[in-house]
This record gives structure tokens, C-alpha cells and sequence, in this order.
């Protein structure tokens, strides 16, 4: 006998239901990798507790949008970012998206170029980002960097701390992650404003906030210090940092978690350097050759 259309639309609606909600766990756990904050640090942040947490990212449990809209928040993220179906493009758009994915790195580059409203060399002048995740090196070569090319060098962080006056920890605890990324936004802006010729270091989840991660490549030509996730762990705890390791075993999947998750932002960076099994001189005369090379002195 067949279903009453009742029972029939009823059933379609359960499965869309689930499958909307194991979307939406899925780009919750992104979101979250991206952001580099442990599952007890946002339901800190946004007041939901981790149990709700847990069943959200595991597409097994319901939430409200006022919940929601918290989590979001917390995250440095959008609400259409978690709840979106991408259906927002237009089809012209949405195939230049799929073009553009699918095309190397130089071609993208060049795309972002022409497509820039002024001229992408001069936009980003002289100026020169090093991104990565901690312990990739951008502090140490950055100064090293900035000597050898008689430049000033900026760490946005520093920066942030001197705009807000308080440690950027603090901003964190007081502001949460939104409020953070609007300062860091604000700073990346300034020292543009600033600095024709600079090498600055920044904050390696930059890349987890389109606007200002967009906002840095076409101000500043970028570099992404590459390394190891073992190094990247060692150089933290070297730097006397323990609190990736402190009281929690899985740190190391933690940190090779976020780097998958980042990797193809990273990737958006007109040059990268490998700083894996290399001293700082050695590392430092890769950056410069790499500047060098690609020219990013020339503009």
C-alpha cells in the first residue's frame, strides 16, 4: 500500500533535516579548527555548554538560532557561513568560484591581479607579510628580515595590544574572538596606512577572517612559513610555552588537525618557504632569495 503523502513529505523532511545538521556540525568543527579554539574554550566564549557542543558537531543534536548565532560569534564567523547552502552565488559567479579553485596558484594569482580595482604590485608596495601557524618562525625571521632589508618590523599582535592597551589575551577574554578580529582588522589597516616598506608577522588564524585575510593579500605580498607539525610543537615548547601541551594529550592531533584545515588558505600566499630541518641563517637566506625572486621589492 503506498504512504500517505502526510507520512511520505514527512519522512523527505526527516532525512533533509539530518542531513542539514550533519552540514552544519561539520562546518562548526571547521570553524572551529580554523579558529584554533578547544571545544571548553568556546563554550566558554559563546555559553553553550559542551555537551550541546559535542551533539551540534556530531549532527545529532538541535540548537536554537539564538544558540547559534553565540556559537558563530565566538567562532569569528558568519551565520550564513555555518548555515549556508552556497546557493547565494549567481550561476556566473559560481562558476568563476569553480574555476578559480580548480586553477594552480599562479593562475589565481593573476586573476585576484586583474581583478584588483588598482594595480596589485602597487597596492602591496614594499610591504611583506610572513603567515603560518606558531613556530613556523615568522617573529625570529621577521626581525632578522626587516635588519637585512632596512625595514621597520610590525607584529599585528603587538600592535593590537598597543591600540586596545591590554594584552591580546586579554581583548580575548574581555571581547571574545569577534571583537578581537575587528581590532586585528583595524591594525592590519593602520600599519598599511603606515608603512609603504615593512615586514610584518601576524596571527596565524588571520586566514580563518575572509575580509582581513583578503584584506592582507592585497595590501602586502605574503610568505607562508612552512614547517613540520613536530617542529612547529618543539619550537612553541623551545619558546618556554607550555600551554599547548599542558593538560592535553592530544595537542599533536589538535595541531595537525588545524593545519589540514588551513592549509589551502595558507596556500594562498604568493610564495612559501619550507623553514622543516633548517637553521634561522639557512631559513633567512631562503626568505630573501624568495623575495628576490619573485620581486617583491620591485614595486
Amino acid at each position: 500500500m503506498p504512504k500517505p503523502l502526510e507520512a511520505e513529505n514527512a519522512g523527505k523532511g526527516a532525512a533533509g533535516a539530518s542531513a542539514f545538521l550533519l552540514k552544519l556540525g561539520g562546518r562548526v568543527r571547521a570553524a572551529r579548527a580554523a579558529a584554533t579554539m578547544s571545544r571548553r574554550r568556546l563554550s566558554e566564549v559563546s555559553g553553550v555548554s559542551q555537551r550541546h557542543l559535542a551533539q551540534l558537531e556530531a549532527g545529532t543534536g538541535n540548537i536554537s538560532i539564538v544558540l547559534l548565532k553565540r556559537v558563530a560569534e565566538a567562532l569569528g564567523a558568519r551565520m550564513e557561513d555555518l548555515i549556508g547552502d552556497g546557493r547565494s552565488l549567481d550561476a556566473e559567479a559560481e562558476s568563476f568560484a569553480k574555476l578559480f579553485c580548480a586553477a594552480s596558484e599562479e593562475r589565481r594569482r593573476k586573476a585576484i591581479d586583474a581583478l584588483a580595482p588598482e594595480r596589485a604590485g602597487s597596492a602591496r608596495a614594499q610591504r611583506i607579510a610572513l603567515i603560518g601557524l606558531r613556530g613556523a618562525g615568522k617573529s625570529t625571521l621577521g626581525r632578522l628580515l626587516a635588519a637585512a632589508l632596512g625595514a621597520p618590523f610590525v607584529e599585528l599582535n603587538a600592535e593590537i595590544a598597543k591600540t586596545s592597551g591590554m594584552p591580546v589575551a586579554e581583548v580575548m577574554a574581555l571581547y571574545g574572538q569577534e571583537g578581537y578580529r575587528r581590532l586585528e582588522r583595524h591594525a592590519l589597516e593602520q600599519v598599511a596606512a603606515a608603512h609603504k616598506v615593512v615586514v610584518l608577522a601576524v596571527a596565524g588564524g588571520v586566514v580563518s577572517e575572509p575580509d582581513t585575510f583578503n584584506d592582507l593579500l592585497s595590501r602586502f605580498h605574503t610568505i607562508w612559513l612552512k614547517a613540520k607539525p613536530e617542529e612547529h610543537m618543539a619550537r612553541v615548547r623551545n619558546q618556554g610555552d607550555m600551554r599547548p601541551m599542558a593538560g592535553n594529550p592530544a595537542a599533536m592531533d589538535e595541531l595537525k588537525a588545524i593545519l589540514v584545515s588551513r592549509e589551502s588558505l595558507y596556500a594562498r600566499a604568493q610564495a612559501e618557504v619550507d623553514t622543516s630541518g633548517r637553521t634561522v641563517e639557512e631559513s633567512l637566506k631562503d626568505v630573501l632569495g624568495t623575495i628576490e625572486a619573485a620581486g617583491f621589492l620591485n614595486a
